[in-house]
């Protein structure tokens, strides 16, 4: 039995957002002591190669749970091929009242309406020149919750060209719910005025910086089949590097009549993996590979892991299934997919 199994009953005695905390908090002190040292390696795998980077694994950290980079070190000592850190927005804020994170136990999901609560992308680039950390680095960005979305290309901008020398890729989250209108950008025209203004800052950045740093768009499950192929025209158009597929869902059929079940809120892990599955599935048939998938959603186990990759994702990542899984999960992954 490893150390997360002694703790979780424990951890699921504290409401969810504390118990969020307190487990940063450990691994952050787990780090600074080199108790992380001790942790076991996870196998050996094939490296992946994805959008011109070289990935020394197919498992990744989703964004959402190291939102300000704080603990990068700490993540990166749990065996992941990649780290994604944000959602970040240019100035700081405190996100949406608590409580706004919920478990779904029965189901293994996760209910949240953190609303971008972040410390500002200035703290994120302190805390990521502090890491050690040379591998893989996403970072997500997002828009602040009260610029207009209307104005919301300026906020990606700016932190487009703040994170650009110090990410691996950038992330583009226009797939939150609990920011009001964000979604309203992945509508056609929205989302065709967004990429091409970003397309060209990132021809800018990389000339001026002489270093290209990919750039995915994250996008939701609960988008239909029209919708899904025309984002996936529009990323072709734009010349865009990836696509994360998917955020967290709006729906609830799946856990109808379950504690927590009604939470306002994007749901994630077990409930969301058939939706997220089949928006992979839905996107590798129309790009026919012209740009890579990372698939997110749902995966609890290795198998679920094949699943994603079956769909047409070239990388996984995972953010619900460590918390009911556990660190131990990166391991049975990448023993899985090799």
């Amino acid at each position: 039995m490893d150390i997360y199994s002694l703790a979780k009953p424990l951890l699921f005695q504290f409401a969810a957002e504390a118990a969020h905390d307190l487990t940063l908090k450990t691994l952050k002190y787990a780090e600074k002591s080199g108790a992380l040292a001790l942790y076991p390696a996870v196998p050996a795998c094939q490296p992946r190669q994805v959008m011109g980077i070289t990935f020394p694994n197919a498992v990744g950290l989703a964004a959402g749970l190291d939102k300000n980079g704080a603990v990068i070190d700490g993540m990166a000592a749990l065996g992941f091929g990649f780290i994604e850190i944000g959602t970040i927005t240019p100035r700081g804020q405190p996100g949406n009242p608590k409580p706004r994170l919920f478990r779904v136990k029965e189901a293994q999901g996760i209910v949240n309406r953190f609303g971008f609560n972040n410390l500002g992308v200035d703290n994120l680039i302190q805390n990521v020149k502090a890491s050690k950390y040379k591998g893989v680095l996403g970072i997500n960005i997002g828009k602040n919750f009260d610029t207009p979305i209307e104005n919301a290309v300026s906020d990606y901008l700016i932190c487009m060209q703040k994170v650009y020398v110090h990410a691996s890729y950038i992330t583009l989250n226009i797939s939150s719910p609990n920011t009001k209108n964000l979604r309203a950008l992945q509508e056609k025209e929205a989302l065709s005025a967004l990429l091409a203004t970003l397309k060209l800052e990132q021809t800018k950045l990389a000339n001026q910086h002489g270093k290209y740093v990919p750039v995915a768009l994250k996008i939701a499950p609960d988008l239909e089949c029209e919708q899904v192929n025309e984002i996936s025209d529009l990323l072709m158009e734009h010349k865009i590097d990836g696509v994360i597929a998917t955020n967290t869902t709006l729906a609830r059929d799946a856990v109808k009549g379950m504690m927590n079940a009604e939470e306002t809120g994007g749901l994630s892990g077990a409930p969301v993996r058939a939706k997220s599955t089949l928006v992979i599935q839905q996107l590798s048939q129309r790009l026919q590979g012209a740009l890579p998938i990372i698939g997110v959603g749902g995966i609890l186990s290795g198998a679920d892991a094949v699943e994603k990759v079956a769909a047409g994702a070239s990388l996984v990542q995972v953010y619900s299934g460590l918390i009911y899984k556990g660190p131990k999960l990166v391991r049975d992954i990448c023993k899985t997919l090799g």
